[in-house]
């Protein structure tokens, strides 16, 4: 079973050497001892220090890069130790949960509410990403339950907030093991973003909570009207509905509901074009459309009558399909349904033999997708693209890991993917871009086993 090390003092996480730095074990020592001499941040948190492979690792190919035996360092004197199986789920590390959340709301002191949220989030350790916006928020994040839900209670001492529209979802033992410290697995480009990094938040301050790119669309206005999971099969399965996947051509390419109409786009905010071009509608002309007692016809740009059909939309989570049931209201259409909770809330209520969902849904987050029952998926994350693969894609001569795909390999040119493969080299050597001295003024010299001062280096910031 994997061991990790929980110490006091400062450190760094280190991974599997290239075949450049012969010595890379005994610079890391000695780079740990430099470090510990002088606590940089004398948090009563635990530190993690993750130890370097022995050289007849390296050849082995890489699965987990950051996650490998503790017993190749040699630990300084005077140093604090707390060994934790990482396999274990002990009462000192209770079950997580993870809860995506949002609301929509006239919010234009958000900017006020950041800092006592973040702080509230250090301080109970939950981890993840919220959004701030004068429409409202939106986020995803993870922790205890207790602690997850001091969190949303204090987001809902606003009264403007109550009432938020949320989705848990279960958390693996790898995923427990990232968040309380066992491990630290967060794969190149994701890492800083993904809700499961372990004592880590963010919150952002933005226009939109999502964006749309069309101010005068307010859900707080008017909002479709919302289907719960069990209703959702006889609405769609209706020949006279029109479904419409609300999401982007990579989400949709790994799964969608039967009937589902895909309007490829690459970001939500080319919806409203697609609307527009797919029943002819003309901006300069909405001032005019014509429209019979039901207002269920309009003018199209041949001036013939075209009729609106009824609409059932859905998403990830719902939060999409309230500004897009607001957008096509506001357009004239007058039956506009979308599925409350999203995919996610379906995948989680409707058993698998009732289900008219094919395939998986992508989520925005470590586990890339879902299942039924909101077990992770299979699919995994280029992080060339942040695209989901499959098994399947990672057999084509085009998946190279860390740096390309079959959906990005002819859009990026040798210069990118060079400067990819060097970040990806970084990663695998040091555990983090940029190399261990990443944001340090004055990066210590360490000597290498076997040098003299004289040629005492320091560590790359690029390999």
């Amino acid at each position: 079973m994997a061991q990790s090390l929980a110490l006091s003092a400062p450190f760094l996480s280190f991974t599997k050497c290239s075949s450049r730095f012969s010595h890379c074990a005994a610079a890391a020592t000695a780079l740990f001892r430099t470090l510990s001499c002088t606590p940089l941040n004398p948090s009563p948190l635990p530190r993690l220090l993750h130890s370097m492979a022995t050289a007849s690792d390296r050849s082995s190919p890489l699965q987990n890069p950051l996650h490998f035996p503790s017993s190749a360092i040699k630990i300084p004197t005077g140093c604090a130790i707390k060994t934790v199986d990482s396999a274990s789920n002990g009462s000192d590390h209770p079950s997580l949960v993870v809860v995506s959340f949002y609301r929509f709301a006239d919010f234009p002191d958000h900017a006020s509410f950041r800092k006592p949220l973040k702080d509230l989030c250090e301080e109970l350790r939950v981890s993840g990403g919220i959004i701030l916006a004068p429409e409202g928020i939106n986020g995803s994040i993870c922790g205890t339950r207790e602690s997850v839900e001091r969190v949303l209670s204090f987001i809902q001492s606003d009264k403007r907030l109550k009432g938020l529209r949320m989705v848990e979802s279960p958390v693996t033992p790898e995923d427990e093991a990232i968040h309380h410290g066992h491990t630290s697995s967060s794969p190149v480009g994701a890492g800083e973003d993904a809700p499961f990094r372990w004592d880590h938040v963010r919150v952002k301050l933005k226009k939109e909570i999502v964006t749309f790119g069309d101010p005068s669309v307010m859900p707080t206005k008017m909002v479709g009207k919302y289907v719960k999971p069990r209703d959702w099969n006889a609405l769609i399965s209706d020949p006279e509905t029109m479904v419409i996947d609300v999401r982007n051509m990579y989400e949709i390419r790994i799964g969608k509901f039967k009937r589902a109409v895909d309007p490829c786009t690459n970001a939500f905010r080319e919806f409203p074009t697609w609307i527009d071009e797919q029943f002819e509608m003309k901006k300069s002309e909405e001032s005019e459309n014509a429209s019979t007692e039901d207002g269920t016809h309009m003018q199209s740009e041949n001036g013939k009558q075209k009729s609106l059909p009824r609409v059932a939309m859905y998403c990830t989570g719902g939060i999409r399909c309230e500004k897009a049931s607001s957008f096509l209201l506001s357009k004239g259409f007058k039956e506009v349904y979308h599925l409350e909770g999203g995919i996610l809330k379906y995948l989680e209520e409707v058993p698998k033999g009732e289900s008219l969902w094919e395939g998986e849904c992508f989520v925005f987050d470590k586990r890339v997708s879902v299942e039924h029952g909101l077990v992770p998926g299979t699919h995994k994350l280029c992080y060339g693209c942040k695209q989901p693969i499959s098994n399947e894609d990672m057999k084509s001569p085009e998946w190279e890991y860390g740096v390309s795909c079959p959906y990005c390999f002819s859009s990026k040119s040798e210069e990118e993917k060079e400067r990819a493969r060097a970040r990806q080299r970084q990663f695998e050597t040091w555990g983090i871009i940029g190399g261990p001295d990443k944001g340090r003024r004055n990066p210590n010299p360490v000597k290498f086993s076997g040098e003299d001062d004289s040629k005492s280096r320091r560590f790359p910031n690029s390999i």
